[in-house]
């Protein structure tokens, strides 16, 4: 994307919150109380009167859509960390992720297995950089971002088979980047955190998870609470972008009720790793993250429940787009780390 292009969204971004809020319709976003960030408001407003017509959109045009906002809004990696590629052998794919080294280590903090957004079926390891690599900064761990396969080309269950495979290369692999041997978390937002919900309960009498850390996380397939109707237009995730997601990502003849599916709706949660759960106030799946918490919670699980009232859907990959989305994920960075180093 040129610099030019970027120069003038930034500009444009630039404005203050009334100006933005006057350019975006003159009133203030606001539902169930919550308000959003007037950054966000204006874009919002302008994917809006740029949106493609559904039957008219390909995959491969959401795709290139989500990269050029990776591009424009994801940020930079912070300083102090280094990236390594690396191939992690699955049962017939080597699936290929970003390991983020930090200068500054602690052995006593777990490695990390993160997992992008994207409904299965876009996003990338650029959609998560900047996280990544703060969580790695701040806990002086060791994170690996996967990138797993997509709808699709690769229908459920294939990406979770994908960071499943991934899971286990980094507990038998965490000791050679200074991590506790056997010692791993696993965490991801939206897609990734349904992911990670799953793997969670996968691995719960067998080499679980030390922690999971939830970022606005899809765990219900056929969840009907009133976040989903409330927020059914809300940009970047609407209610036509979920069914077009769900076409893409499943099987016919799948069950969505399936708890590797829908791990909300798993009964017994004993048991479970710890969990930080982080919803955005602007979202579909606000209900469904919040209840889960609290499911986990009540079935005796060590939670952290926060909500970024003001925020959408996605935000972990806008954080050069508005302060708050910057605020946000430096938060969950060090909640995580503290967690990854046991201090939580």
């Amino acid at each position: 994307m040129s610099w030019l292009r970027k120069f003038v969204v930034q500009l444009a971004l630039a404005r203050s919150p009334d100006a933005l809020v006057k350019a975006s319709g003159g009133t203030p976003r606001t539902v169930r109380g919550m308000t959003l960030d007037p950054r966000f408001q204006f874009l919002e407003a302008q994917a809006r009167k740029r949106a493609i017509p559904w039957d008219q959109m390909t995959v491969a045009h959401l795709r290139a859509q989500t990269e050029a906002g990776a591009d424009l809004f994801g940020g930079s990696a912070a300083s102090g960390v280094r990236t390594e590629v690396v191939h992690v052998t699955g049962r017939s794919h080597s699936v290929p992720t970003r390991l983020y080294l930090p200068t500054v280590r602690d052995n006593s903090a777990a490695m990390l297995v993160y997992l992008h957004f994207g409904g299965g079926v876009i996003g990338s390891l650029e959609c998560c950089h900047r996280l990544c690599s703060l969580i790695a900064k701040d806990a002086g761990a060791p994170v690996l971002s996967v990138d797993y396969r997509l709808a699709p080309e690769f229908k459920f269950p294939i990406g979770l088979e994908d960071c499943r495979a991934a899971y286990v290369w980094a507990l038998e692999n965490a000791a050679r980047y200074g991590a506790p041997a056997g010692k791993v978390a696993i965490g991801g937002d939206s897609m990734g955190g349904h992911f990670s919900a799953i793997i969670a309960q996968e691995f719960r009498d067998s080499k679980p998870p030390i922690l999971q850390v939830l970022v606005y996380p899809a765990v219900d397939f056929t969840s009907e609470t009133p976040s989903m109707h409330d927020f059914a237009d809300a940009w970047p995730l609407t209610a036509e972008t979920v069914e077009y997601f769900l076409k893409q990502y499943l099987p016919d003849g799948v069950d969505p009720s399936d708890a590797r599916l829908s791990p909300g709706r798993t009964q017994d949660l004993r048991g479970l790793a710890r969990a930080l759960v982080f919803t955005a106030g602007f979202d579909m799946l606000l209900d469904q993250g919040a209840a889960y918490a609290e499911r986990l919670r009540e079935a005796g699980v060590r939670v952290s429940y926060a909500c970024f009232e003001n925020l959408p859907h996605g935000f972990v990959a806008f954080p050069a787009a508005a302060p708050a989305a910057e605020q946000a994920i430096r938060r969950i960075a060090r909640e995580t780390a503290a967690a990854l180093k046991g201090q939580r």
